[in-house]
């Protein structure tokens, strides 16, 4: 027989264990849970730049690039004029664009981008190697993309003339200094097509000059 005072005993280690057992699991659903991450600040995801960015080269930029979305300043102050041939058709400038025209032959059709930025812009070698970079064609040396460049003067203006072909593309550009901004005249589309226009692209820089 079980003495009243073992009995007693027993229950009170029975709901010891039952007690610490309880408190075991409590403590377990209770760990504290990994903080949350940071949210990141809008715009300053990586490889983005930010909107005051100043304007890289001619304002153009290879497909993927966040400088499709850059806003970037044109040039100020008084521009030059043209005559473009009568073949050229006049489309829409653009925010960017001081002139634009679309060149069409034999079922394909090239554009003529006129554009102008304050400064230098990069600088000649950057400015070429970024054109070399629209048809495919890799960088060169300072020595190297200054050497193609072929000079000439009209109207009081210097023109810096390169001719790249690439990839199925050819890109004819020039860029003339005036007026402490960088124009950039640039032909770009089809090989064949723009090769055949070449003539005439040359002979509508001749018709640049200031106002």
């Amino acid at each position: 027989m079980i003495s009243p005072r073992h009995y007693a005993f027993t229950l009170i280690l029975t709901t010891l264990v039952l007690a610490g057992c309880k408190d075991r699991q409590i403590t377990a659903y209770r760990a504290p849970k990994d903080p949350a991450p940071a949210a990141q600040p809008a715009g300053q995801v990586s490889g983005e730049l930010p909107p005051d960015h100043p304007p890289i080269g001619d304002g153009t930029a290879a497909p993927g690039s966040s400088m499709a979305n850059t806003p970037v300043p044109t040039a100020s102050g008084s521009g030059l004029t043209w005559t473009a041939p009568a073949s050229w058709t006049v489309k829409p400038n653009g925010s960017m664009r001081k002139g634009s025209f679309a060149i069409k032959g034999d079922g394909a059709e090239a554009d003529l981008s006129i554009t102008a930025f304050p400064g230098a812009t990069g600088g000649l070698e950057a400015n070429l190697n970024r054109w070399r970079g629209q048809v495919g064609l890799p960088p060169q040396s300072s020595a190297e993309v200054t050497a193609a460049v072929e000079k000439f003067s009209a109207n009081g203006l210097e023109f810096l003339v390169v001719d790249y072909a690439g990839s199925g593309n050819r890109l004819i550009g020039a860029i003339v200094p005036y007026g402490g901004n960088s124009w950039f005249f640039k032909l770009t589309g089809p090989d064949p097509l723009v090769a055949a226009e070449k003539p005439a692209y040359l002979e509508f820089l001749k018709s640049v000059k200031t106002p």
